[in-house]
């Protein structure tokens, strides 16, 4: 054992180690290469061609423009779930909650495709209920508005998720004071809530602007049709028609996008810089409102809310899967299964993207987990910087838009790996390493938080009865955080499985995946295929909720996101 444990230490001296290599390869290296390609296309001369070009301030407008009115529209909607079933004694909070996380667990593509086929002259739904608008009507979403509206739905969950964080710890004492005191419930909820819920409404509305700036899949459907591009598809485009000087230009935009992501950031900083938003006293949601008569008008007002974000746009997909064209309405004698058995039996790219998704979800969850137990393992019983700086830089590749770390992929495997002389470019590998990248937060966190949860004294009365390291974590760590192992696993699956920003720059012939396949079946025409995979997706997306769901109770809090 001499040199294998550090002194006054349980752990291994090679794991802290081990774990600042990982980070380096996952995340310093990749966005190390892309500034250095940046600058070196700063130092050639690229970069005054690439910001003369009017396609890059037109894309740059239209991303700025949609993020800011799918940040405003995200921010309605989520801060109203978030007061009335966080603050509120309104009933079925727990399945509003969880009908409402639904859609940040659906894949943008498939929202835009869902929505598409719920509006519009050529909706099959709607023409099967007769209400469709006259034909040669424009479709409504593909406009700026529409990508706007849909970021809106796909982003506030996000920001339900950071205010309600912070509802949960509100003064419990401050609000029983101010109603004993006379106070209404409007002017408790005006100057004691609102004031004390700024924080958590400015992060949802950082987090929101920041996944608007980097989301693809939704300005890709409706955007692309009406020539409204913004910065992640006209990287998109970019590398549709790639020459020399493609991997300068898209390191460019992609520093680009980055800098608009970080300047929102900065604003929240700035936002919260100089205000003390500290509560002394009980906390808790039981600081609630009776809503009273008004239970009548918000409960009815937040399902049909819940409705037109999911039933409608699903039940319109279903239409758009049981129809043999877009456009045809349903009826029993156009209704049929054909689209079903093609995506099922018949087309074997769909087949692939299966496998392919299934292996690199269930992948990334795996692997992750073995580097994630390490890693938190280390960085719980650590309280130096160099472990804050690790933390930190764990974090940077999930927080940056999709569409920058698979650049910055692309520009580190583009040419062999040295020494090895093996090219991973065009190959599934590389996107298994850049999954791994953007998804190692989400399957850290969970696992931490159950590590904090750990008295150290059980591992340490181990290792003084002569209990190694690995037999320490096999034996008694392992078991103890199984179930937040167990969470984590789940979320990297469901997240991994349905992405589509980081696949669509890095798939090749053999390695689409289910967002690549559903994105590439629309753009072709086969809307009844795109459809019908859709319908397959939401459904396991929903399963795997419930299975989680299903683990709520042995979990630790704040693991499952959508549960009070």
């Amino acid at each position: 054992m001499q040199g294998y444990v550090k002194t006054g230490n349980s752990q291994p001296v090679w794991l802290f180690p081990f774990v600042v290599a990982v980070v380096l390869i996952l995340s310093v290296l990749p966005l190390a290469r892309l500034a250095m390609v940046g600058i070196a296309a700063f130092a050639n001369g690229g970069v005054i061609d690439v910001l003369s070009a009017p396609s890059l301030w037109s894309a740059t407008y239209y991303t700025v423009l949609t993020s800011v009115l799918g940040t405003i529209i995200s921010l309605v909607i989520g801060c109203l779930f978030a007061f009335l079933l966080t603050l509120t004694d309104i009933r079925g909070k727990g399945p509003l909650s969880f009908f409402f996380v639904l859609p940040m667990m659906i894949p943008p593509q498939v929202t835009a495709l869902a929505w598409v086929q719920m509006s519009g002259p050529s909706s099959p739904l709607l023409k099967a209920l007769d209400i469709a608008p006259p034909l040669g009507s424009p479709q409504p979403l593909y406009s700026v508005g529409g990508i706007a509206l849909l970021y809106g739905v796909q982003h506030a969950p996000l920001v339900y998720l950071a205010l309600r964080a912070g509802l949960m710890t509100l003064p419990r004492d401050g609000v029983e004071a101010a109603r004993l005191s006379g106070a209404s419930s409007l002017r408790v909820f005006r100057d004691i809530i609102v004031p004390l819920s700024l924080p958590g409404i400015i992060a949802g509305a950082a987090i929101s602007f920041v996944s608007c700036t980097g989301n693809f899949g939704i300005p890709a459907i409706l955007g692309i049709p009406a020539s409204i591009f913004t910065l992640p598809t006209l990287i998109f485009t970019k590398f549709s028609a790639f020459t020399s000087r493609t991997f300068g230009d898209v390191a460019v935009l992609s520093a680009i996008i980055a800098m608009i992501s970080v300047a929102g950031l900065m604003i929240q900083d700035r936002a919260l810089r100089g205000r003390d938003y500290r509560v002394i006293g009980l906390s808790g949601a039981s600081a609630a409102f009776e809503l009273g008569a008004w239970r009548l008008l918000f409960t009815p007002l937040l399902w049909a809310i819940l409705f037109f974000m999911l039933a409608a746009p699903f039940f319109a997909l279903v239409a758009g899967a049981l129809v043999p064209a877009y456009g045809v309405p349903l009826t029993f004698k156009t209704m049929s299964l054909h689209a079903f058995q093609e995506i099922l039996f018949r087309q074997a790219v769909t087949r692939t993207a299966f496998i392919n998704s299934l292996s690199l979800a269930s992948a990334t969850a795996v692997g992750l987990l073995v580097v994630t137990v390490l890693a938190a393992d280390t960085l719980t019983r650590r309280r130096d910087a160099v472990s804050r700086i690790v933390s930190s830089l764990i974090e940077i590749p999930y927080s940056l838009p999709g569409i920058v770390m698979a650049v910055s992929f692309i520009l580190v495997f583009a040419a062999p790996i040295p020494l090895l002389h093996v090219s991973l470019y065009g190959t599934i590998w590389i996107i298994l390493i850049a999954y791994f990248s953007s998804f190692f937060a989400v399957s850290l966190k969970p696992v931490v938080s159950a590590f904090h949860q750990l008295d150290p004294a059980l591992e340490e009365a181990a290792r003084l009865s002569g209990a190694g390291f690995f037999r320490r974590l096999c034996d008694i760590i392992v078991p103890l955080i199984a179930p937040a192992a167990g969470a984590s696993v789940i979320l990297v699956f469901l997240i991994a499985c349905n992405e589509l920003t980081i696949s669509a720059l890095l798939w090749s012939a053999g390695t689409q995946t289910l967002g690549v396949a559903i994105y590439n079946l629309d753009d072709s025409g086969s809307s009844d295929l795109a459809s019908a995979l859709s319908v397959l997706v939401v459904l396991m997306v929903v399963a795997m909720m419930v299975l989680l769901e299903l683990l709520a109770k042995r979990l630790p809090k704040g693991v499952v996101p959508w549960r009070n």
